[in-house]
């Protein structure tokens, strides 16, 4: 009975007359078949753009894949780090505050060239003139040079140096030159401390 309503659905069709201006006069068969061919191709068109477009992103996404892994592993091992980067950050602040507490405050400078005078006065020297010269400003401190010309023997010029650079404050010597004079030696000499520029 079921064949018999399909043969019927196709009565009167010749596949020789279709013809696409007379679609609304073919049987209701051919009519079906003709839907589904059509709705097919439109489904499988709208597939395989939809497919194409979406392996088209899974192939991008994949090739990003190892990049983002390694971008992973890197930020895992940062924050595995992390507490012993602290760690250190902190043991940098510390020593740089040490090293800012051995560096003259401006109201200490003067108290340091007394230092220095005393020094020079304890060694046995004759103290011609210690003077500070221009500051000069660097990058994260102020440069401070004193000029020192000094006279006496190549011993006490020693236990000078020696003091100096045993001041608790940081000071360089530099640029010295001794010469003879008279029965003794004369001695200029550069000294440079160092103070905090705290304007930054």
């Amino acid at each position: 009975m079921a064949m018999d309503a399909i043969k019927n659905s196709f009565k009167g069709f010749d596949p020789n007359d279709l013809d696409l201006s007379s679609s609304g006069n073919w049987p209701v068969g051919v009519k079906v078949v003709a839907y589904l061919l059509v709705f097919s191709l439109v489904v499988g068109c709208g597939v395989y753009f939809y497919i194409t477009d979406k392996e088209k992103i899974l192939n991008r996404e994949v090739s990003q894949e190892a990049g983002l892994k390694q971008q992973v592993s890197n930020k895992s091992i940062q924050v595995a780090s992390l507490d012993q980067l602290r760690i250190q950050m902190k043991d940098v602040e510390e020593r740089f505050t040490e090293l800012l507490k051995q560096l003259p405050t401006e109201k200490e400078v003067p108290g340091l060239l007394e230092d220095i005078t005393e020094i020079g006065r304890s060694s046995g020297l004759d103290i011609e003139s210690i003077s500070l010269a221009g500051e000069k400003k660097n990058k994260i401190f102020i440069e401070l040079p004193i000029n020192i010309k000094v006279s006496g023997t190549y011993h006490q010029m020693g236990q000078f140096v020696s003091g100096v650079a045993a001041i608790p404050r940081i000071v360089t010597l530099h640029d010295y030159n001794i010469a003879p004079s008279g029965p003794q030696l004369s001695m200029t000499i550069s000294a440079k401390t160092y103070r905090y520029d705290d304007t930054k």
